[in-house]
């Protein structure tokens, strides 16, 4: 695996090493010793899938509040995306900026998102699939999220968005004074 720190600290980009043969191929996914070895927890309770049928959708921007913080391994395994996460960490010096990173299941690159960030997704195909690897498990009563268009962030999407869920499109949008 190749690990490259982001701008925003404890998040990676993460490539797999691909061990190709007549079969296909073979890479590991996950290895707790190569994670542990670059300061990124290795911790991990749950398993998730999504699946999204349409071009166009979001999913996001969702975090869990203390003290259910989670942090999150994300890896496209059917379509594309554009993932995108937000620091809410106050005490950073990157403080509400946010990245993007596009994301297929022919590379499968990773993301992982540490604790205190904001994170969500666009898909960018039809049938897009992502699966999550998390540190915490997903508690209700600490779920939130932040909108996806928040003038305050300013996330430039690559296409429009379609489909969003009730829940998030009702997100509070953050202050301006923050």
């Amino acid at each position: 695996m190749k690990f490259k720190q982001t701008e925003l600290k404890g998040a990676w980009v993460i490539e797999l090493d691909f061990n190709v043969d007549a079969r296909g191929y073979f890479s590991r996914f996950y290895c707790q010793r190569e994670f542990s070895a670059h300061g990124i927890e290795p911790r991990v309770v749950q398993g998730n899938v999504s699946q999204s049928r349409h071009k166009g959708t979001l999913r996001g921007m969702h975090y869990q509040k203390p003290p259910a913080q989670e942090t999150k391994l994300m890896c496209c395994t059917h379509g594309s995306v554009y993932d995108v996460i937000i620091d809410l960490r106050v005490d950073s010096p990157t403080y509400l900026d946010h990245i993007g990173v596009y994301m297929d299941a022919r590379d499968k690159r990773m993301l992982f998102v540490p604790r205190g960030f904001a994170h969500g997704f666009l898909t960018l195909e039809e049938d897009t699939e992502m699966l999550y690897l998390v540190s915490e498990y997903f508690s209700p009563r600490h779920a939130a999220g932040i909108r996806y268009d928040d003038p305050l962030i300013d996330i430039n999407w690559p296409s429009e968005v379609s489909v969003l869920s009730d829940q998030d499109a009702s997100w509070p949008y953050l202050e301006s004074d923050q």
